[in-house]
């Protein structure tokens, strides 16, 4: 058989030869594409490029983040699994990636041979976590959610309906992410993600009909 044929995107040089070396090691993997791919544009144009197996994709990198990295590789070539190894295991990017398409998710600091065994996995359509982030996925669904909110503008995210709900408060851009605790950037994403799943052409508009349903009323 053919090795499977792995792309690393890490902004860290000492991972991705680390993990370079590991894969090459075993026989039944091969890693392909340059040594610097760092960013996730440059991770973009490498898989369109080398059209790889599987990519191993860290989340926070420059140039565009391994979610939305994730998100345009599945999208235009949805035979590469996206294995997502990263350091962050809040519910929030965790669901964000699966959400992008990432077909497993496991935490740096993860043994070399279940990483080995994650990317065989993953490469052979089996969706893989790591046993911290499976129980972390069991725990969210096994929590009851209240159907209010959620089932308003149910195509929203939890961060995205937050966000919502403060803009329907009048609340601009700025205080929000001093708020949240996320960079300006992050917010004007997440407001730009709102007004296309509303369908929306502007925060006026998405105020209206976020007040309509019921936002912005405390």
């Amino acid at each position: 058989m053919e090795p499977i044929r792995v792309l690393i995107a890490d902004d860290h040089p000492l991972i991705r030869n680390g993990l370079r070396t590991l894969l090459d090691a075993n026989a039944g993997t091969e890693v392909v594409g340059d040594d610097d791919v760092g960013t996730g544009r440059e991770a973009i144009e490498q898989a369109t490029r080398l059209q790889p197996d599987v990519v191993v994709m860290d989340l926070h990198m420059p140039d565009g983040n391994g979610v939305d990295a994730t998100r345009e590789i599945v999208n235009t070539s949805p035979h590469i699994a996206v294995l997502v190894l990263t350091i962050a295991e809040d519910d929030e990017t965790i669901f964000a990636a699966m959400r992008a398409g990432a077909r497993g998710y496991l935490l740096k600091g993860a043994g070399p041979a279940e990483l080995v065994r994650a990317v065989e996995m993953v490469s052979a359509g089996v969706a893989v976590f790591g046993p911290t982030i499976a129980q972390r996925v069991i725990d969210y669904f096994a929590v009851a959610r209240p159907a209010g909110p959620s089932a308003i503008f149910p195509q929203l995210t939890e961060r995205e309906r937050e966000i919502l709900e403060l803009m329907a408060q009048g609340v601009n851009n700025t205080t929000i992410g001093q708020q949240l605790f996320i960079t300006s950037k992050t917010v004007r994403n997440y407001v730009s993600n709102i007004f296309s799943k509303l369908q929306v052409a502007d925060r006026a508009e998405a105020i209206v009909r976020a007040r309509r349903a019921g936002f912005g009323q405390d």
